[in-house]
């Protein structure tokens, strides 16, 4: 199969009056996998189904492979998906449903026993031929459903919430599954997710969606990092969001002062005064209340076994905070210290009006 490029060019969706994608443009690469992310209700499903064939834009151009296939239709394009149900035929064993691609209509294919065969072996099902997938795990389900793409060897192979159905344990292992055999058959690939841990851990470059428009785009590290507003701070990962005040330094340094704690931060851009800014729970100790920077309160208190989760009532408001220290706890209603790293704490610009 060889990967191709997919272009969206000013593409706009409606429903009526409702707009579910609004001039969105953006490029995925050849053999990379890029994922929609966002709030339900967004447009990421919708563009989904518009690289497939199964939606036409209003307005706009799609391209794939540098060909324009606006116009075309679903079977008129190189795209296999894999949905969210899997959508398996249950009266069908797991070779019938693989191959089922190749045997009907214009697609007939003398070897599809064997091309059915290699791609189960492909995603870890070799030998699962007479089983139904009734017979089968939620993994090895979402396996056949992969299965069934590939052996279309598509240009690019679309997921929709492809690990919704399973538990968290198995999520991880599935979404590495997926990367690795994106990376190992260097396939282009557009995932749809709306979380962001899922998100980061599969993806070359993230889209994320607001209110049917691109919020933001970028690679994980950049978009956790470097958020363009406080939307994309708050959904790229847990983020407090609170008030300080900025003063420049130079060009690119500033400093933010939250509560009693001063912060040397890019102030990327923004003027002296008081700003909004997204700190990550991670970036909080919690300690002794004496030469703290800034006082609080323990609200709550959550053991998750490797890490204790805490709401710290503050000055500048409640914090969520995140502590390796599962060997000394701090009690509800204790009254503890709070330092902020610089590395954790991001200046945004306050969100876009849409």
């Amino acid at each position: 199969m060889a990967a191709a490029t997919i272009e969206f060019d000013g593409v706009v969706k409606r429903y009526g009056d409702v707009v579910a994608v609004r001039e969105t443009a953006f490029r995925v690469e050849a053999g990379t996998l890029t994922t929609l992310l966002g709030p339900s209700g967004c447009g990421k499903t919708t563009i989904l189904r518009l690289i497939a064939g199964l939606e036409l834009p209003s307005a706009g151009r799609i391209r794939i492979g540098g060909e324009d296939v606006t116009e075309r239709s679903a079977a008129e394009r190189d795209v296999s998906m894999v949905f969210q149900s899997y959508a398996l035929f249950p009266h069908m064993t797991v070779l019938e449903n693989v191959r089922y691609g190749l045997t009907v209509g214009r697609r007939r294919t003398p070897d599809a026993d064997a091309r059915a065969r290699e791609a189960m072996g492909t995603v870890g099902l070799t030998g699962y031929d007479e089983r139904l997938p009734s017979e089968l795990s939620g993994g090895q389900q979402q396996r056949v459903a992969v299965a069934r793409a590939l052996v279309l060897e598509p240009a690019v192979l679309l997921f929709d919430e492809p690990l919704s159905n399973l538990d968290a344990r198995l999520r991880r292992q599935m979404r590495e599954e997926i990367r690795e055999l994106q990376q190992r058959l260097a396939l282009t690939v557009v995932y749809v997710t709306h979380d962001q841990a899922e998100a980061m851990a599969v993806s070359d470059r993230i889209i994320v969606m607001n209110r049917a428009v691109v919020a933001q785009e970028g690679t994980p590290r950049e978009l956790y990092e470097r958020p363009r507003d406080a939307f994309v701070a708050g959904f790229m990962g847990d983020a407090n969001r609170v008030r300080g005040t900025l003063a420049r330094r130079d060009e690119e340094i500033g400093e933010v002062r939250i509560g009693g704690a001063t912060l040397a931060v890019p102030h990327r851009g923004l003027p002296d005064g008081e700003v909004d800014l997204a700190i990550r729970p991670e970036a909080i100790a919690i300690g002794a209340k004496d030469g703290a920077p800034i006082a609080g309160q323990v609200k709550k208190a959550a053991y998750l076994g490797g890490i204790v989760e805490y709401t710290i009532a503050t000055g500048v408001g409640d914090l969520f905070a995140v502590s390796l220290d599962v060997a000394r706890p701090h009690a509800v209603g204790a009254a503890v210290g709070v330092r902020i790293a610089p590395q954790g704490v991001v200046v945004v610009p306050p969100d876009a009006p849409r």
